[in-house]
């Protein structure tokens, strides 16, 4: 692949090509520090799933960033295994006994979040994907008896359904 990214100019972004070459992707976790007024919740995605595996990258609100890492990484082994994962219905593999779905994010949305993915790829188009889970009663964000609060902690990025 031809490098058209900017060299790498903190520590951050030499780690970022460390980990994308040692092991084949990193996740990036963004949480607003705990002093702060905003109410945005924490994401966390992937860079490298692309590159690596020819797969899209993944997104993931409102949860603690070991959690999602988890979460993200069995994505990430699934691809590296070759078993892959069928996008366009639930799996039951991501959090115990609950399906997660996939979200496909409009491009237009990458530069509200993945800033290092956005760095690392530069002018080479990549698809990126929201990991969907539910609440404790299995409603996903967007149904109508879904809390106020659980909605704005999984804010869905893109249409459910559209791919």
């Amino acid at each position: 692949m031809t490098e058209l990214r900017l060299p790498p100019k903190n520590d951050y972004e030499r780690k970022l090509l460390r980990n994308v070459d040692q092991f084949g992707w990193q996740c990036t976790s963004v949480y607003e520090p705990e002093d702060s007024d905003s109410e945005e919740p924490p994401f966390s995605y992937s860079v490298g799933l692309h590159q690596s595996y020819q797969q899209p990258e993944f997104i993931i609100f409102g949860l603690d960033a070991k959690v999602a890492h988890a979460i993200i990484a069995t994505c990430a082994n699934k691809f590296a295994d070759g078993s892959g994962i069928d996008l366009d219905q639930p799996s039951y593999d991501l959090i115990e006994d609950l399906p997660c779905v996939f979200v496909r994010v409009p491009r237009d949305r990458y530069n509200e979040y993945v800033y290092s993915a956005l760095w690392f790829y530069a002018e080479k188009e990549f698809p990126l994907y929201q990991i969907v889970w539910p609440d404790a009663d299995g409603l996903f964000p967007w149904h109508a008896d879904a809390s106020a609060g659980f909605r704005q902690w999984q804010p869905v990025l893109g249409q459910v359904g559209a791919t």
